[in-house]
Protein backbone atom coordinates (compact mmCIF):
# COMPACT_ATOMS: atom_id res chain seq x y z
CA UNK A 1 0.00 0.00 0.00
CA UNK A 2 1.36 3.60 -0.84
CA UNK A 3 2.32 5.29 2.23
CA UNK A 4 0.41 8.53 1.91
CA UNK A 5 -0.17 10.59 5.61
CA UNK A 6 -3.94 10.86 6.53
CA UNK A 7 -5.43 14.09 6.06
CA UNK A 8 -6.80 16.97 3.91
CA UNK A 9 -4.33 17.64 0.81
CA UNK A 10 -4.71 21.23 -1.51
CA UNK A 11 -3.93 21.37 -4.59
CA UNK A 12 -0.86 23.88 -5.09
CA UNK A 13 -2.30 25.73 -8.12
CA UNK A 14 1.37 26.92 -8.92
CA UNK A 15 2.46 23.30 -9.10
CA UNK A 16 -0.47 21.46 -10.51
CA UNK A 17 -1.42 21.67 -14.40
CA UNK A 18 -5.01 20.80 -15.37
CA UNK A 19 -4.46 20.07 -19.10
CA UNK A 20 -6.18 18.38 -22.38
CA UNK A 21 -5.41 17.58 -25.77
CA UNK A 22 -8.03 17.09 -28.75
CA UNK A 23 -7.77 16.51 -32.53
CA UNK A 24 -7.88 19.34 -34.99
CA UNK A 25 -7.86 18.76 -38.14
CA UNK A 26 -4.35 16.84 -38.73
CA UNK A 27 -2.90 17.92 -35.91
CA UNK A 28 -3.51 18.36 -32.02
CA UNK A 29 -4.51 21.50 -30.01
CA UNK A 30 -3.53 21.45 -26.04
CA UNK A 31 -4.81 23.85 -23.58
CA UNK A 32 -4.27 24.23 -19.42
CA UNK A 33 -7.31 25.53 -17.19
CA UNK A 34 -5.44 28.07 -15.36
CA UNK A 35 -8.00 28.31 -12.15
CA UNK A 36 -9.32 25.96 -10.14
CA UNK A 37 -9.65 24.42 -6.95
CA UNK A 38 -8.83 20.60 -5.73
CA UNK A 39 -8.71 18.46 -2.72
CA UNK A 40 -8.14 14.88 -1.74
CA UNK A 41 -8.76 13.56 1.41
CA UNK A 42 -6.99 10.79 2.38
CA UNK A 43 -8.26 7.89 4.86
CA UNK A 44 -6.23 5.04 7.05
CA UNK A 45 -7.90 2.58 4.22
CA UNK A 46 -7.07 4.30 1.02
CA UNK A 47 -9.99 3.45 -1.31
CA UNK A 48 -12.11 5.35 0.94
CA UNK A 49 -10.36 8.35 -0.01
CA UNK A 50 -12.31 11.39 -1.95
CA UNK A 51 -11.17 13.63 -4.24
CA UNK A 52 -12.76 16.92 -5.43
CA UNK A 53 -12.18 19.73 -7.93
CA UNK A 54 -14.15 22.77 -9.57
CA UNK A 55 -12.45 24.12 -12.52
CA UNK A 56 -12.90 27.47 -13.72
CA UNK A 57 -13.90 27.00 -17.53
CA UNK A 58 -12.95 30.75 -18.51
CA UNK A 59 -9.63 30.05 -17.55
CA UNK A 60 -9.07 27.80 -20.32
CA UNK A 61 -5.92 28.37 -21.97
CA UNK A 62 -4.72 27.15 -25.39
CA UNK A 63 -2.25 29.89 -26.22
CA UNK A 64 -4.58 31.49 -28.88
CA UNK A 65 -6.96 34.43 -27.38
CA UNK A 66 -9.28 34.57 -30.13
CA UNK A 67 -9.56 30.05 -29.95
CA UNK A 68 -9.94 30.69 -26.12
CA UNK A 69 -12.66 32.92 -26.70
CA UNK A 70 -14.81 30.31 -28.76
CA UNK A 71 -14.18 27.97 -26.30
CA UNK A 72 -15.95 30.19 -23.77
CA UNK A 73 -18.66 30.60 -25.71
CA UNK A 74 -22.20 28.86 -26.48
CA UNK A 75 -20.62 27.07 -29.04
CA UNK A 76 -18.47 24.79 -26.18
CA UNK A 77 -18.26 25.81 -22.56
CA UNK A 78 -21.04 28.44 -21.99
CA UNK A 79 -18.98 29.74 -19.49
CA UNK A 80 -21.90 32.43 -19.01
CA UNK A 81 -24.32 30.18 -17.55
CA UNK A 82 -21.65 27.22 -16.86
CA UNK A 83 -18.72 28.90 -15.30
CA UNK A 84 -17.20 25.86 -14.35
CA UNK A 85 -16.95 22.05 -14.47
CA UNK A 86 -16.31 19.90 -11.33
CA UNK A 87 -15.38 16.36 -10.33
CA UNK A 88 -16.28 14.53 -7.37
CA UNK A 89 -14.98 10.99 -6.75
CA UNK A 90 -17.04 7.93 -6.25
CA UNK A 91 -14.14 5.11 -5.16
CA UNK A 92 -11.03 4.10 -5.63
CA UNK A 93 -9.47 1.04 -7.15
CA UNK A 94 -5.72 0.38 -5.87
CA UNK A 95 -3.82 -1.03 -8.52
CA UNK A 96 -0.45 -1.47 -6.97
CA UNK A 97 1.64 0.55 -4.38
CA UNK A 98 1.68 3.34 -6.54
CA UNK A 99 -1.40 2.96 -9.33
CA UNK A 100 -4.62 3.79 -8.25
CA UNK A 101 -8.31 3.86 -10.53
CA UNK A 102 -10.27 7.12 -9.20
CA UNK A 103 -13.54 6.68 -10.40
CA UNK A 104 -15.82 10.10 -10.11
CA UNK A 105 -18.62 11.70 -11.69
CA UNK A 106 -17.85 14.77 -13.96
CA UNK A 107 -19.99 17.48 -14.59
CA UNK A 108 -19.85 20.05 -17.62
CA UNK A 109 -22.42 22.08 -18.71
CA UNK A 110 -24.87 20.44 -16.15
CA UNK A 111 -24.87 17.09 -17.68
CA UNK A 112 -22.82 14.59 -15.07
CA UNK A 113 -21.12 11.33 -16.21
CA UNK A 114 -19.09 8.91 -14.70
CA UNK A 115 -14.98 9.10 -15.38
CA UNK A 116 -12.30 6.70 -14.34
CA UNK A 117 -8.59 8.80 -13.78
CA UNK A 118 -5.93 5.97 -13.92
CA UNK A 119 -3.32 7.89 -10.88
CA UNK A 120 0.10 7.62 -10.09
CA UNK A 121 1.02 8.58 -6.74
CA UNK A 122 4.45 9.87 -7.63
CA UNK A 123 5.42 10.06 -3.61
CA UNK A 124 5.34 12.22 -0.31
CA UNK A 125 7.65 14.48 1.46
CA UNK A 126 8.71 17.41 3.39
CA UNK A 127 9.25 21.00 1.26
CA UNK A 128 11.56 23.71 2.14
CA UNK A 129 8.77 25.49 4.06
CA UNK A 130 8.03 23.22 6.36
CA UNK A 131 5.01 21.51 4.40
CA UNK A 132 4.31 17.95 3.45
CA UNK A 133 3.55 17.78 -0.16
CA UNK A 134 2.34 14.79 -2.45
CA UNK A 135 2.88 14.46 -6.29
CA UNK A 136 0.13 12.87 -8.48
CA UNK A 137 -0.32 12.31 -12.26
CA UNK A 138 -3.73 11.45 -13.54
CA UNK A 139 -5.04 10.91 -17.01
CA UNK A 140 -8.15 10.17 -18.49
CA UNK A 141 -10.31 10.68 -21.77
CA UNK A 142 -13.66 11.73 -22.38
CA UNK A 143 -16.10 12.28 -25.03
CA UNK A 144 -16.77 15.88 -25.75
CA UNK A 145 -20.31 15.35 -27.27
CA UNK A 146 -21.68 13.26 -23.79
CA UNK A 147 -21.50 16.61 -22.26
CA UNK A 148 -23.71 18.43 -24.83
CA UNK A 149 -20.28 19.95 -26.45
CA UNK A 150 -21.10 19.11 -30.05
CA UNK A 151 -20.07 21.80 -31.94
CA UNK A 152 -17.49 21.22 -35.50
CA UNK A 153 -17.40 22.16 -38.88
CA UNK A 154 -17.61 19.11 -41.80
CA UNK A 155 -14.43 18.83 -43.83
CA UNK A 156 -14.07 16.88 -47.48
CA UNK A 157 -13.98 13.40 -46.99
CA UNK A 158 -16.71 13.11 -44.13
CA UNK A 159 -13.76 14.40 -42.03
CA UNK A 160 -14.35 17.21 -38.82
CA UNK A 161 -12.45 19.94 -38.04
CA UNK A 162 -12.49 19.25 -34.12
CA UNK A 163 -12.41 15.35 -32.67
CA UNK A 164 -14.34 14.38 -30.02
CA UNK A 165 -12.01 12.40 -27.72
CA UNK A 166 -10.55 14.88 -25.21
CA UNK A 167 -7.33 13.61 -23.42
CA UNK A 168 -7.03 14.90 -20.00
CA UNK A 169 -3.81 14.71 -17.91
CA UNK A 170 -3.20 16.45 -14.45
CA UNK A 171 0.15 16.47 -13.36
CA UNK A 172 0.26 18.19 -9.57
CA UNK A 173 1.22 18.52 -6.14
CA UNK A 174 -1.00 18.84 -3.40
CA UNK A 175 0.00 19.96 0.45
CA UNK A 176 -1.22 18.60 3.81
CA UNK A 177 -3.10 21.52 5.25
CA UNK A 178 -2.02 22.35 8.80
Amino acid sequence: MADITVGTWNFDPTHTEIGFTVRHIMSKVRGTFEKFEAQIVTQPDITTSTATATIDLSSVNTGTADRDAHLRSSDFFSVESHPSMTFTSTSVLQKSDTAFVLVGDLTIKDVTKPVELAVEFLGEGKDPWGGTRVGVEATTSISRKDFGIDFNIPLEGDKVMIGDKISILITGEAVLAQ
